[in-house]
């Protein structure tokens, strides 16, 4: 199982650039970011994680220019998005955003997704809130037409285009894999539809062994080989213990949480949790 972090990248944390360089100097695997275009200073929708929603997600970097950054600065380490927002972003931008990145950093870009819980938030971008999922599969379906197809064509409910040529195409093939982020029935079935892998919330992900047993669950329901699809636990629980339990259950990559701070708070945390990797 490998180790990476996640972190809330922002203009007053640790440099993404720096970070990047320390991760891969110390042989971790992956660095995710996640993604807000904006917070819409109503707050009418509640924050899942408590009552006050913290700073960093007013601040966040665009994950896609920031993972282009830490791409010029490493070679081996995975760049992820956990998770990018396509119930906000044009998906035709998007796929070539991220085919872009795909070249740049020489196919190492794991392309989390997710719809997000902000419904203020995408309604500025012209998503209706109760729409929402099936927006994300929609644009997800057409990104993947767009990856790998010379001349790309996409009817759907919320997408639609006539022939279209884009370069560049991913280095990965077909695609970057797609990760889809969420714990529900209604994600584990999406996933066997059409994704790569999953990457659930490491607070829902108590009893490794039972949750991936779950997973194997809707693959036999699909007809999947569990070799096809990876699993990325976001914030899972830096403890030996617990990280050996994941491992043993087939999860692929633990991703541990980072804060929102400069070099003097992260640093030595990464040298802390370089100890679980293997």
């Amino acid at each position: 199982m490998k180790i990476g972090v996640y972190i809330f990248s922002t203009d007053y944390c640790i440099g993404i650039v720096e970070l990047a360089r320390a991760l891969e100097e110390r042989g971790y695997g992956s660095l995710f970011v996640p993604e807000h275009t904006h917070i819409p200073t109503s707050r009418r929708s509640p924050w899942p994680g408590g009552a006050e929603l913290p700073r960093e997600y007013s601040h966040t970097l665009d994950p896609l220019v920031g993972l282009a950054a830490a791409a010029t600065a490493t070679e081996k380490l995975r760049l992820g998005t956990g998770i990018v927002l396509l119930t906000e972003r044009d998906p035709i931008v998007t796929a070539k955003a991220v085919a872009t990145l795909d070249l740049i950093s020489n196919g190492r870009v794991d392309f989390g997704i997710g719809a997000g819980w902000n419904a203020e938030e995408m309604e500025n971008h012209g998503t209706v809130f109760d729409t929402r999922f099936r927006v994300m599969v929609d644009r997800a379906k057409a990104m993947q037409a767009i990856w790998t197809q010379d001349e790309a064509a996409y009817k759907g409910e919320f997408t639609e285009f006539d022939a279209i040529w884009s370069w560049p195409k991913p280095v990965q093939k077909p695609h970057p894999p797609i990760l889809l982020g969420g714990e529900t029935r209604h994600t584990l079935r999406r996933i066997m539809d059409f994704c790569d892998g999953w990457i659930p919330r490491g607070r829902s992900f108590a009893d490794p062994q039972a949750e991936m047993a779950r997973l194997e669950r809707y693959a036999d329901e699909a007809g999947r080989d569990m070799s096809t699809i990876s699993t990325t636990l976001f914030g899972a629980n830096p403890d030996a213990d617990y990280l050996e339990k994941c491992a043993a259950a087939g999860v692929d990559c633990a991703l541990l949480a980072l804060p929102s701070e400069g070099p003097d708070s992260v640093l030595p945390l990464l040298d802390k949790y370089a100890a679980f990797i293997k």
